[in-house]
């Protein structure tokens, strides 16, 4: 039985859900640690596309360019939400492949080539997903007063929107 894999792909699909959230709500051209939120939505995204697997044997995205995915350095091309939630589409269907692919013995196991294992990999994943995902709703929060939609369990998932309410003073109003 692969309980240890079903937990992990369970616990993923709130992860894109929320960055998915951040994206429809966030202001995009809002200067957050001295670049806009969408390069640090795109960090996000390609570390997840490139280090939920294997780091060491991954091919970048057709669009991708150097430095594109570090929010630090200066870079030419700029992707629209559009191009970043369709991004999110394609390495949100990779990492579900992949999870549906392996089992719970092999999640101890390291890919090749990679100093990590399995497991270190998708937990590494995890916790910088749900970071940038935080950063980016606490910008949207101060912005615009409204607390982006936030899932922690799929099952009670209800899409009433982008907003959960109205965040004042550290309170969530219903």
């Amino acid at each position: 039985m692969n309980e240890l894999c079903k937990i992990i792909k369970e616990t993923t699909v709130p992860n894109f859900l929320n960055i998915r959230t951040s994206i429809k709500s966030y202001d995009r051209d809002a200067i957050c640690y001295g670049a806009p939120c969408w390069r640090w939505v795109y960090h996000a995204l390609h570390s997840a596309d490139k280090w939920f697997i294997n780091p060491f044997d991954y091919e970048e995205p057709s669009f991708h360019v150097e430095g594109l995915d570090d929010p630090e350095k200066p870079c030419s091309v700029v992707l629209t939400d559009e191009q970043l939630l369709e991004y999110l589409d394609a390495v949100e269907k990779k990492t579900y492949e992949y999870l549906d692919s392996l089992t719970d013995e092999m999640l101890y196991e390291k890919p090749d080539g990679c100093r990590y294992t399995r497991m270190e990999l998708i937990l590494r994943q995890f916790r910088h997903i749900s970071f940038h995902t935080g950063v980016l709703n606490g910008q949207t929060m101060l912005s615009t007063g409204k607390f982006p939609m936030w899932v922690s369990e799929t099952s009670k998932y209800v899409d009433d929107g982008e907003f959960f309410g109205r965040y004042r003073k550290g309170k969530v109003q219903l």
